[in-house]
């Protein structure tokens, strides 16, 4: 249902910031809704969900290790690298005046076994967690059992008398696909306009169905739950509303603890944590939010960031509506080159959560996702997907914004980690394409501040 023009103006008129967003204006908002974990009575989702979700992921392992040989060396285990970035530091310093003096980290998702990219977390968690439920409701399993018989024939058999459907921009249908194929189940992809051609490619090369659309993310999800829902022994992966999807990604809070520790980096009142999250639905970036919150409390601040014509979840809790709201309701066109991102509605399950977590949002137009891309690769020889970059000017821009001050924070006592999520499957044409057009771009690279 279209929003009225004139709620549409008093919403202008209660948060002016909103001229800025529809006029595509790069903007920061800080999030008055943030409170400290002691104030929160209750979420959806408790830390006990999530520790249990990470017992799944370890009861799947040894399953994971045979069918995916890329995983063996962390024994199964879907994680990525946490990498100090010390060269992008400096480039961000001279090219984008981001005075940042804390240390800088990236947190390599886009080199996540399976999928390469963070969905991989989501995606395959919610199947897994539907695969287990199905064998034990049927009998042929006990979680006390080796996992490795997911991949007998009698399980997969089994397995193939049920679908599964998503709506995706790209890479929760990668992750999905991928993984709901290997187990056996039919699986239907229901795929954006903006949708890269080698991931719908890659999706029928690992035995998915790929349902293409003319239109975007909200018209894919929308046709695709109709359409799984009308099987009774259809499941649909809905990232609009998904807890298991939510939980899959919120263990990467646990595993970062133990990397930080690793790296002997201190977490606390006085040395804070700031995270940037590329943000499309919200799922994703909400999930490790709500992980990071219930690992580190207050001394984590988690900031998310969407391209300036994909606000989704800036405008939904900007003005409160949340999932109520779209981009499109603004006049804004939610067309952008940022793969993932491309979202013209927020997740009605993640915006709950993330409205009370999040210390706030910010935006980016898309020619510098190829900038940071092409100057990511060239100081640290690290190739991402455009969308993973989003989070790389996230320091200086809160650092400019005088957030640390304001909250009595050391500058230089912050650790600072951007989330890379995509890119390790991206063919090197394309790659070589994006990397190009950022050289190109990067002559006109103005400041950040």
């Amino acid at each position: 249902m279209a929003i009225e023009q004139m709620e549409i103006a008093k919403w202008i008129k209660k948060y002016p910031l909103l001229n800025k967003i529809i006029d595509l204006v790069p903007v920061v908002w800080f999030n008055p809704n943030l409170k400290s974990m002691k104030e929160i009575a209750s979420l959806p989702i408790t830390k006990q969900d999530m520790e249990d979700a990470a017992e799944l992921w370890k009861r799947f392992a040894p399953f994971l290790a045979m069918e995916f040989p890329e995983t063996r060396v962390t024994n199964g285990m879907i994680e990525s690298p946490l990498r100090k970035i010390a060269n992008m530091k400096n480039e961000l310093n001279s090219k984008y005046s981001a005075m940042l003096v804390g240390e800088l980290y990236l947190k390599c998702d886009n080199e996540l076994p399976l999928a390469g990219s963070i969905k991989a977390r989501g995606g395959v968690y919610e199947v897994l967690h539907y695969a287990e439920k199905l064998a034990i409701e049927a009998g042929l399993l006990k979680k006390e059992d080796n996992y490795t018989s997911f991949s007998s024939r009698k399980f997969k058999e089994f397995f193939s008398q049920y679908s599964i459907g998503v709506g995706s921009t790209g890479n929760l249908g990668l992750s999905i696909g991928i993984i709901g194929a290997k187990l056996g189940f039919q699986v239907s992809v229901y795929m954006s306009s903006d949708a890269k051609q080698w991931k719908k490619d890659l999706l029928r090369e690992k035995g998915a169905t790929v349902i293409e659309f003319t239109g975007d993310f909200g018209e894919a999800i929308l046709a695709g739950r109709q359409q799984t829902k009308k099987n009774p022994n259809g499941y649909f992966v809905d990232d609009e509303d998904s807890k298991h999807l939510f939980l899959g990604y919120s263990v990467a809070a646990i595993r970062l603890q133990k990397q930080l520790e690793e790296e002997k980096i201190i977490v606390d009142a006085e040395h804070p944590l700031f995270v940037y999250q590329p943000c499309g639905v919200g799922g994703s970036p909400g999930g490790v939010a709500f992980g990071l919150k219930q690992i580190f409390g207050d001394n984590v601040h988690c900031f998310f960031v969407e391209p300036t014509h994909s606000p989704a979840v800036l405008i939904g809790l900007l003005t409160g509506e949340k999932e109520k709201v779209c981009v499109q309701d603004f006049g804004i066109d939610n067309r952008t080159e940022g793969d993932g991102l491309a979202v013209g509605r927020p997740s009605c399950f993640a915006s709950s959560v993330s409205d009370k977590l999040i210390s706030g949002v910010y935006t980016i137009e898309d020619n510098e996702l190829f900038e940071l891309l092409a100057t990511l690769a060239d100081s640290e020889g690290l190739y991402v997907e455009p969308s993973a970059t989003a989070g790389l000017i996230g320091p200086g821009k809160i650092i400019a914004s005088n957030y640390a001050e304001q909250n009595n924070l050391d500058p230089k006592k912050i650790t600072h980690i951007v989330w890379a999520t995509g890119g390790a499957l991206v063919p090197k044409e394309e790659m070589d394409r994006f990397y190009e057009l950022g050289k190109s771009l990067i002559k006109d690279l103005g400041t950040i501040v």
